[in-house]
């Protein structure tokens, strides 16, 4: 099979774009106009992008309407599939994909937490290796993700190992692609602050960078009212500070997503409502994140040379912003910094103090899953006695209306304990084997760079039996 033949002249620049379109179906409101309008914006910005990362686009219909209206500058694009409903993940691109993947994270959510959906959805990170030039060389390989959503604040998030396990995973997936000397992009809704554990751990372990840090290393590391915010001792940040300097993409006064119910009714009746970028944003962060790398042997043939957000403009008849995130795009650059100073005075996580983060966090979850199996499978033991009890009393009962109630009530127990006995036997078995081969891949990294000793100094007094000796 023959691929598409490159462009004849590699470019010099190469503009990046990411966005959560919020485009979930029979759930987020107005969805096809509002994709609808994102394609119009992303086919008449400027610079046009050459790269276009888009999360939460569940629906084909909505894909193939923003390809079609982008399909002039951006020709080249891929809808990726995966899970029950699929995973919200398409590649927009102005050259050839030359070859294609869908990597599922190994831990994602858990089913019994039907409302969240993201164990449903099959998230994962969209591969795309992109050539953009004739040399062997001349490749980006762009990975685009969405990780699962934080439902409580960090450390107390009951998802956070989870997340840590999937910010793992894609750090080798970018760690590997620069290894082959490609350009590499990470970009897509992380669902982490900056300078977090998972931040860290992408930045640590894969040799890229945040882009937004690389220009604004002084930009907030959350929400006015995060501790790791309030540690710093600033002021409450204006709306606008929060877009320009902060790269809030998401919780802004600007997306009238965030506004209040009576608000948002005003919007919807017509009414247009108007924020001042000097209105103090406490709540505004950056979730969405672009992270570059120029590969190994190459980092100093390109650099960042600008990073904004957008996205920020209202739907022209409904009113209403695009989505209920901001975009985040990116330029880089081919000629590299200067001199190696320069370059390694870009802000970098230190790995070799992550493991004593990760390990008390696997071992804490593996801890609590192990004790919620075994209430699940005490369940079904003793749903199964339960039921048969009533099979056995609808056998000696004198009326017929006893021998009803005690037949629905066996079905519905019986099928209860039935859900949470393949929930605790087969799901929960099988997260566990996850985190115990992300337990090895952690341990084994820093063993092989020699650090096994201080780490175990570091992390004494924390039980190591939760998931090595599981089996």
């Amino acid at each position: 099979m023959s691929h598409p033949t490159p462009p004849p002249s590699p470019p010099q620049k190469l503009h990046l774009l990411t966005l959560n379109c919020w485009g979930l179906k029979y759930i987020s409101t107005s969805r096809s106009a509002r994709l609808s309008q994102i394609g119009h914006e992303i086919a008449t910005t400027q610079p046009a992008p050459h790269i276009v990362a888009l999360q939460e686009c569940w629906t084909h219909a909505d894909y193939l309407s923003i390809h079609a209206s982008t399909r002039h500058i951006l020709p080249h694009a891929k809808f990726y599939h995966s899970g029950i409903f699929g995973s919200g993940l398409v590649i927009l691109s102005a050259y050839p994909i030359i070859a294609s993947t869908m990597y599922r994270y190994s831990l994602n959510g858990r089913p019994t937490a039907f409302y969240r959906g993201d164990w449903f959805v099959g998230k994962g990170v969209a591969c795309a290796s992109i050539r953009f030039g004739a040399g062997a060389k001349e490749v980006l390989e762009v990975f685009c993700t969405h990780l699962h959503a934080p439902y409580e604040k960090e450390p107390h998030d009951s998802y956070l190992c989870h997340r840590t396990a999937q910010a793992w995973e894609i750090a080798k997936l970018l760690r590997g692609a620069a290894e082959r000397g490609h350009l590499v992009v990470g970009l897509g809704d992380f669902n982490m602050l900056p300078l977090s554990l998972a931040h860290r751990l992408i930045e640590g372990f894969a040799p890229v960078r945040d882009v937004w840090r690389v220009l604004y290393p002084e930009s907030a590391l959350g929400a006015a009212g995060d501790e790791a915010e309030k540690a710093r001792g600033r002021s409450v940040p204006t709306a606008g500070e929060c877009v320009r300097e902060n790269g809030a993409t998401c919780d802004s006064v600007l997306n009238s997503w965030r506004w209040r119910k009576g608000d948002r009714k005003r919007l919807r009746k017509g009414e247009r409502i108007n924020v001042d970028d000097k209105t103090e944003d406490p709540n505004a962060k950056r979730l969405d994140y672009i992270f570059f790398g120029p590969g190994s042997g190459r980092e100093r043939e390109w650099r960042v040379e600008t990073s904004r957000v957008g996205m920020m403009l209202r739907h022209p008849t409904l009113g209403c912003s695009l989505s209920d995130h901001f975009s985040v795009a990116a330029t880089i650059v081919r000629g590299g910094l200067e001199d190696a100073k320069e370059a390694d005075a870009l802000p970098r996580a230190e790995d070799r103090t992550l493991l004593p983060s990760i390990l008390p966090l696997i071992h804490t979850y593996t801890s609590r899953q192990l004790l919620q199996r075994r209430f699940m499978l005490a369940h079904f033991l003793v749903a199964v006695f339960v039921s048969i009890s009533c099979l056995v009393g609808i056998w000696w009962s004198p009326y017929t209306y006893v021998s009803f109630i005690l037949a629905l009530f066996s079905t519905l127990n019986l099928s209860a304990g039935v859900v949470d006995g393949l929930i605790g036997g087969l799901f929960i078995g099988s997260e566990l084997r996850a985190l115990k081969e992300f337990e090895w891949e952690v341990w084994n990294a820093f063993e092989v760079e020699g650090n096994q000793e201080s780490v175990s100094a570091q992390v004494k007094g924390v039980s190591t039996d939760g998931v090595r000796d599981l089996f």
